[in-house]
């Protein structure tokens, strides 16, 4: 069996965004497939409104340090994030961009970038503050971190139990992502 691709994610944003959830469900989703992670939060003082990112590994190996400073994989929820950041991603890497947030585009071309707008999705389907599992969804299409099975049980082992009623639209959020043509 070949050794599959070590994935070096940084996902980055506001504060209040959902940014760290997200990097949970993805670390959870590759524990699920009993893959070597790393989920390392950061965020500034100000917490929400503030900025937000957090590096997650996924590896068949052990992990030597759980600060991903050259990403593989970059999702941008933000344009700060977003210009911040850009230009730290591996070449051949996928970036992933909130483009109800940011009008930008991808200037450099040794990158694939999908542009999904999840802030409005979110919006349009009653999904209030679901961009970040939207866009968890169109990551997973993108560059299956996990498998299928894994990421259903990340998302159940990380939703909290006062928020419960929230798993069907967390369910419906992933599938909006996986399903967007973008």
């Amino acid at each position: 069996m070949a050794k599959s691709k070590d994935l070096n994610m940084l996902l980055a944003g506001f504060g209040g965004q959902g940014v760290l959830f997200a990097g949970k469900v993805i670390a959870y989703g590759g524990l699920m497939d009993n893959k070597e992670i790393s989920w390392l939060p950061s965020y500034g003082p100000e917490m929400r409104g503030g900025t937000a990112n957090c590096s997650i590994c996924i590896s068949d190996e052990p992990i030597g340090s759980p600060l991903v400073l050259t990403p593989n994989v970059f999702v941008a929820m933000n344009l700060p994030s977003f210009d911040r950041f850009i230009n730290d991603v591996e070449p051949g890497g996928i970036v992933v961009v909130d483009s109800t947030l940011i009008n930008k585009k991808v200037e450099r071309t040794d990158v694939q970038a999908f542009y999904i707008p999840a802030s409005r999705l979110a919006e349009e389907n009653g999904l209030k503050g679901g961009a970040n599992i939207i866009l968890i969804g169109k990551l997973f299409r993108e560059c299956g971190f996990c498998s299928r099975e894994a990421l259903d049980k990340a998302i159940e082992k990380c939703v909290p139990v006062h928020k419960a009623h929230l798993m069907g639209n967390n369910k419906k959020a992933l599938e909006i992502g996986m399903s967007y043509e973008g």
